[in-house]
């Protein structure tokens, strides 16, 4: 089993799943979470991989680039999707080989650039977006309305006292 396959966190949850309550229930809780987000993820890149030939990163840049029409520098894409400036350039220089991507030098300082989506990689992102959006409805349709609305709002609490923790704070 390779560790990226989505089973090695379901199997650290299965593992956990006879241990008595206690200090072990947040561990449950983190890993049931981690367990989650390693399936949806592990199918969605699949899926990516099998539907358009491409990579979560190359989706994830686009999806980036989508948003500002305008464009966005390196750095700003290497802040948004919380990866170093190499990882960008490497993705960036393959998707404007693609011919998804362009570069354009900014107007006052030639050493930073920007990148956009060409009108090709527009409307390839589209339909990469409208198939990722059925994936994702498709894997939550399990769960209610009601109940997608009350895990959103706990999973928000979750992150703002992770936030809080962070910073020292009690939540």
């Amino acid at each position: 089993m390779s560790p990226d396959d989505g089973r090695a966190a379901v199997d650290l949850e299965t593992a956990l799943a006879g241990t008595p309550a206690g200090h072990k229930e947040d561990l449950r809780l983190w890993l049931r979470m981690l367990s989650c987000a390693t399936l949806i993820e592990t199918e969605i890149r699949r899926r990516l991989r099998e539907q358009f030939g491409t990579t979560l990163p190359r989706f994830d840049l686009m999806a980036q680039l989508d948003r500002e029409p305008d464009g966005l520098t390196l750095g700003r894409i290497s802040r948004r999707m919380m990866v170093s400036n190499g990882n960008v350039t490497a993705l960036a220089a393959s998707l404007v080989a693609d011919g998804l991507v362009q570069r354009r030098a900014h107007a006052t300082d030639r050493r930073t650039q920007f990148l956009s989506l060409t009108p090709h990689g527009r409307l390839v992102f589209e339909l990469q977006s409208a198939a990722h959006e059925r994936w994702i409805a498709e894997l939550f349709a399990s769960v209610s309305p009601r109940d997608r609305a009350a895990l959103h709002r706990l999973l928000g609490m979750v992150k703002s006292g992770v936030r809080q923790a962070l910073k020292g704070e009690s939540p």
